[in-house]
């Protein structure tokens, strides 16, 4: 690897930190309530929105990426994330009667870059030389679960010691991560990576199985990391009694702490990434019914976290391993996956939500919390967790079938 490749690198390694930065939005969202007036359901429409975006993203690049150039397309989102995120931290300071659509806007513009990182920056790893491309693969996406560590905790601490009337600060501070980004990309020279030459072989790469198979699993993977770290705050909160600080702190952090230290090992000493799949699918489907179902706070907490860890390659590693199966599947490829993870991601956290809702409000719940000695929020947001269990159980079973998959057959 010349110096070159090796600055474009180090430049998708910071940008795939960067990425991260899409979980701050949630630790503001008390302030904004004071600060702005905001409902709980305008706040939950920012994380949407996120979401949404780069579901939209995945799916354009999923079908038309033969139509851009990768090259400048991937160099230039790291500035979009950058952009997204001073229109986030600035406009609604300078314009506060109007703080909420700049906040929407904001989130747009970033999740933009984010979406197109998500897509782009997995391949573009790909096609750079390796030694060991799963491993490199592995690593990639351990930065991205240290950089939640690190936003959750820099964003907690500098609220904690400057006031949350300059959270504004704290993002134009993280706002310099993927603008370093973008500047290391400007000094590298890399291939192209491949991508289907039309519309065609983009609709090709529906017949293998192996694809189908990923969108599963992978869809899995998004929604078992996303329910647990998106709700394990508000979970240890309501149903442990744990103060919110601590939640975010052991809950969103711990979580993060434990994605980062599963794919930091893999990318270290791992190998046969199936079973490492299925084994993880599985034992995150065991820490969710028990952080659901067991009346010890420190258990429940310390299932919570584990889910991080065992969850942690279901992601990258379905990456890997459909790419070891489908050699030209590309950017468009990636892009699926990406689609199908943010799904995932976007509508599991959701749900759980209607789920935790409907216990809670219906008399059959009201009735069976009372005879157990807890609220129905907490009932709620337990059967949610309980019922979120399906989830990875399904991830697994995919999994096993995508193992007996072999590349010629694809």
């Amino acid at each position: 690897m010349n110096r070159h490749e090796q600055r474009a690198m180090a430049a998708c390694f910071i940008t795939c930190i960067s990425m991260a930065l899409g979980n701050m939005p949630p630790l503001l969202f008390l302030t904004f309530r004071e600060q702005y007036g905001l409902s709980y359901s305008a706040l939950g429409l920012i994380v949407l929105v996120n979401f949404c975006t780069q579901l939209s993203l995945d799916l354009v690049f999923s079908f038309f990426s033969y139509k851009f150039n990768l090259v400048k397309t991937v160099k230039l989102t790291p500035f979009i994330m950058t952009l997204g995120l001073c229109i986030f931290a600035l406009m609604p300071v300078i314009d506060s009667a109007h703080a909420y659509p700049w906040l929407l806007c904001g989130t747009v513009v970033y999740a933009a870059g984010a979406g197109l990182s998500e897509v782009l920056v997995s391949p573009t790893v790909a096609s750079l030389p390796s030694r060991n491309p799963d491993r490199t693969m592995s690593l990639l996406h351990s930065v991205f679960a240290w950089g939640v560590v690190f936003v959750v905790g820099f964003t907690t601490v500098f609220i904690k010691l400057f006031s949350a009337d300059r959270w504004y600060i704290a993002v134009l501070i993280l706002a310099l991560l993927p603008l370093s980004g973008g500047v290391t990309f400007l000094t590298a020279e890399f291939k192209s990576p491949p991508t289907p030459e039309n519309a065609s072989g983009v609709a090709g790469l529906f017949r293998k199985r192996a694809l189908l198979l990923g969108i599963v699993v992978i869809f899995c993977g998004g929604a078992g990391e996303c329910v647990m770290s998106q709700w394990s705050s508000g979970y240890i909160e309501l149903a442990l009694g744990i103060p919110k600080i601590y939640g975010d702190l052991f809950g969103v952090a711990m979580f993060g702490l434990m994605l980062g230290i599963g794919r930091s090992l893999y990318a270290a000493i791992g190998r046969n990434i199936v079973r490492v799949i299925a084994v993880g699918s599985l034992a995150c489907a065991v820490c969710y019914v028990v952080t659901a179902l067991s009346p010890v706070p420190v258990i429940g907490l310390i299932a919570s976290a584990l889910t991080g860890f065992f969850v942690s390659m279901v992601w990258p590693g379905t990456l890997i391993a459909v790419s070891d199966r489908i050699s030209d599947g590309g950017v468009a490829m990636f892009a699926f996956l990406a689609a199908g993870g943010d799904l995932g991601a976007a509508v599991c956290p959701q749900a759980m939500g209607f789920i935790a809702d409907a216990f809670s409000l219906s008399a059959a719940g009201q009735s069976l919390a009372a005879r157990i000695g807890i609220g129905p929020d907490q009932l709620g947001m337990r059967a949610g967790l309980l019922i979120s269990a399906v989830i990875p159980l399904i991830g697994a079973v995919a999994v096993i079938f995508l193992g007996r998959i072999r590349k010629q057959n694809s």
